[in-house]
């Protein structure tokens, strides 16, 4: 490894050129933007006391122009630069006409500070400051974000970094933030009842008689009578979205500057309102050293997909005199591009979009023994399949009928799973799909990480056998933009959290019996996955992917008391109603 003698923040300061510098004015400028210009682009922010302003104003992207929410006069806001061991105060004054909050997304911090309202707090009304001041517990690469009604989706998120409080394992001479979204000019607001009037509203890329898709007659067929599309990947797309990187457009020339020989770092975090995306460098290998702020073994990659609220951090060594960064969102509808650069303006070539994905027999949670296949090896007609409409009936489901399976056999369901119209399709035969590589890059051609692949780099501190097992399972009924936890909206079940006494150890099995990927997240703790990782060296996370029609397990110990938000991450499914309360006791007490 190449040693520079400059620090890593001089160099996150120094390093990032093109339009990355010219987003670089002071960011304390105090005070409402109200009606002025959002800046695209962070600062960093650091100390022991750390302001931060809520304001609203007109963002433009790309010529495209719409209202957002900014903080400290920016989308993203500011990059809050930690230290581990040491406490910080922040100050949140919301200027904004309605309540706002912040949520430390995977900081462990008191429950009564983790920003969620009506859950930890009331909110942040107008005119009014927040004070959270906590000592700074780990390490690594983490984000922050509004939890006030869909406030993130207008631009009201930023990074976190905390350096460790020793030696950093990761050795690097260059230390970036890569930080990933979507900008719309439409209202939030608007998008939710374009879904709730039809699911499909923003996929452009639906199948027709005319399409190239490699779909044969009797498939074509069966998903007409399922009523369902094999190209409903992301509920909302390219059509609206305009990706982006650090804030910035495709076309608007994110640099981050290399010297040759030079190891890289970057942390993407996906802070994105609804949007999977596939991260590559053509020509690049990359050395995945962290997920979600942990450490892990370092696992070298081509290509790797990042849920909503995931974080990854990687290690480059790129060569010549640029490469591309390329973020294409999962249904392949658009991507957020930025350019590792030798010389300012230096780039790269951009691939070009990669054919939309098709959903698989594995998605619908029918997988027929191992190695399931997709609908190319599947020939429904010559099985004689008479697969009826899906509909939102009271059975909608009950005469589909794939040679004595039925994709809403209730049955199937255990007794803690509500059964109603909020529930459209049962996965039949959900298996571990933590060894997936995330829908569209099972046959890309190079190696694409999976969960399986992530080993911690320390030995996890608990290493206690669950005592009990706890299923719970994702469900929601896509025609009508339902979604739920076990068959119940979040507005039904608040007087009825997930229970856990204090230092319990539990083993959660999450099944998701819907044809759409979740990120689900767990405030105030980190648990472990399940994925063959050597004893005491399961990879922990914050946040984890539940592929469609298959299930994933973590060990959880619950030892921060408190009530905390257990919840999808796609906005618009946690809007929805998938989310759920877990309470954890007291230390001797009763949750």
């Amino acid at each position: 490894m190449s040693t520079l003698p400059l620090s890593r923040r001089h160099l996150l300061g120094a390093g990032t050129f093109g339009i990355g510098a010219l987003a670089m004015p002071a960011w304390a400028r105090g005070g409402a933007i109200n009606d002025s210009a959002i800046r695209a682009g962070f600062d960093e922010v650091s100390g022991t006391s750390i302001d931060l302003t809520v304001g609203e104003g007109m963002r433009t992207v790309q010529g495209r122009r719409g209202r957002g929410i900014a903080v400290n006069g920016s989308v993203p806001g500011p990059l809050l630069r930690l230290k581990e061991g040491t406490s910080v105060r922040l100050n949140v004054r919301n200027t904004l006409d309605h309540d706002s909050s912040v949520h430390w997304h995977g900081l462990l911090v008191p429950f009564y500070l983790d920003g969620v309202p009506g859950v930890s707090f009331p909110g942040i009304s107008p005119g009014e400051t927040f004070t959270a001041e906590f000592p700074v517990r780990q390490a690594g690469t983490y984000w922050w974000h509004s939890h006030s009604a869909l406030q993130e989706q207008a631009g009201h998120y930023g990074p976190i970094v905390v350096d460790p409080a020793g030696p950093d394992p990761v050795e690097a001479d260059r230390d970036y933030v890569l930080l990933l979204s979507e900008f719309t000019p439409l209202d939030p607001h608007t998008i939710m009842k374009k879904l709730k009037k039809g699911e499909g509203y923003f996929n452009y890329q639906q199948t027709s008689w005319t399409d190239d898709y490699p779909l044969d007659a009797g498939q074509r067929l069966m998903w007409g009578r399922m009523r369902m599309m094999a190209t409903d990947i992301l509920d909302v797309t390219g059509s609206t979205y305009t990706y982006l990187a650090n804030g910035h457009g495709p076309e608007e020339g994110l640099e981050f500057a290399f010297s040759p020989g030079e190891r890289v770092r970057l942390r993407v975090i996906n802070g994105s309102a609804m949007s999977f995306f596939n991260v590559r460098i053509p020509g690049a290998v990359m050395h995945v050293v962290a997920a979600d702020g942990q450490n892990v073994r370092p696992v070298p990659v081509e290509e790797f997909q990042i849920g909503t609220a995931e974080t990854y951090d990687i290690v480059v060594e790129p060569v010549g005199e640029a490469m591309t960064i390329v973020a294409e969102a999962m249904d392949r509808s658009g991507m957020a591009v930025a350019t590792l650069a030798r010389r300012p303006g230096a780039r790269a070539a951009i691939p070009p979009l990669r054919e939309p994905p098709l959903l698989t027999v594995a998605d619908m949670g029918m997988n027929h023994g191992s190695g399931a296949g997709d609908m190319e090896g599947m020939d429904h007609a010559a099985m004689g399949h008479d697969m009826p409409a899906m509909t939102t009936a009271p059975e909608p489901m009950g005469g589909m009928d794939m040679g004595g399976m039925s994709m809403r056999d209730t049955s199937l369901l255990p007794p803690t799973v509500k059964v109603g119209p909020g529930i459209d399709m049962v996965a039949m035969n959900p298996v571990d799909r933590m060894g997936d590589p995330g829908i569209g890059l099972d046959r890309v051609g190079h190696r694409v990480l999976t969960y399986n692949d992530l080993v911690s780099l320390v030995r996890n501190d608990d290493p206690r056998t669950p005592s009990r097992m706890l299923e719970i399972h994702l469900t929601g009924n896509m025609e009508r933009y339902m979604w739920s936890f076990d068959g119940k909206k979040y507005s039904a079940v608040s007087d009825d959290p997930i229970r856990f006494a204090y230092d319990e150890r539990v083993r959660v099995k999450l099944v998701n019996d819907t044809m759409m990927a979740h990120p689900i997240h767990l405030h105030g703790h980190f648990f472990e996955l399940v994925n063959g990782a050597p004893e005491g060296f399961q990879p922990q996370k914050h946040t984890v992917i539940v592929q469609p029609g298959g299930f994933v397990q973590f060990d959880l110990t619950a030892d921060e008391p408190g009530d905390w938000a257990f919840h999808c991450h796609l906005l618009y499914h946690m809007h929805s109603g998938m989310f759920q309360v877990v309470s954890v006791a007291e230390p001797g007490g009763v949750g």
